[in-house]
């Protein structure tokens, strides 16, 4: 088992106790005010291009087309504190993803990204993760995250690691905007540029 597995499982386990209570807490909050399904499960891709499902708590409401549907009322708050993202341990557990590194992509999101933006293809050589440098930096657009995972592999380390869960943790508290990181204060390179989608 490699370092950043390790700490993977390592982290869940010993924060099973919480995250278990919390997750049993949001599955009865859903099932009582938005009602089943209460998992959200969609195709993403993996390491090496590999697809798997992801799990996160259903914060839509569930029209047939799928251009009508909304976010809940509680699947509002849900997104805007992450806590959707919460059964995304168990993709970790299963070994699909880790605790940082890339966001996993659909199919259709990954190739249309790829295709604006080659070096894109760069994020499958490592895991997706539940949370990265893109998500503490707020950054969007493809070039800006490719730049961000393309640091990302080349400095992981169990350091690099720890410093982005805990970022994860402060800007949920905060706020994403107002807690965001500015990404020169990890490398002065890492200047944003203009968006590009």
């Amino acid at each position: 088992m490699d370092t950043k597995r390790l700490l993977d499982v390592t982290l869940i386990a010993l924060s099973a106790p919480v995250f278990g209570s919390a997750l049993a807490a949001l599955i009865g909050a859903v099932r009582i005010c938005d009602g089943a399904p209460v998992f959200f499960l969609q195709e993403r891709i993996g390491k090496d291009q590999r697809r798997f499902r992801i799990f996160k708590l259903r914060t839509m409401t569930q029209e047939p087309n799928p251009q009508a549907r909304r976010p809940t009322r509680l699947g509002d708050f849900l997104r805007r504190r992450g806590l959707d993202e919460i059964p995304q341990f168990l993709n970790v557990l299963r070994g699909d993803m880790s605790l940082v590194g890339p966001r996993p992509l659909s199919p259709d999101d990954a190739e249309r990204l790829i295709a604006l933006h080659p070096p894109f293809a760069e994020r499958f050589v490592m895991p997706p993760g539940i949370t990265g440098l893109a998500q503490i930096c707020q950054v969007l657009g493809a070039e800006r995250t490719a730049r961000l995972d393309a640091y990302y592999a080349r400095h992981r380390s169990l350091g690099l690691d720890l410093r982005i869960l805990l970022h994860t943790v402060f800007i949920n508290l905060v706020g994403k905007r107002r807690g965001a990181l500015d990404p020169r204060r990890l490398d002065p390179t890492l200047a944003d540029g203009p968006a590009d989608e």
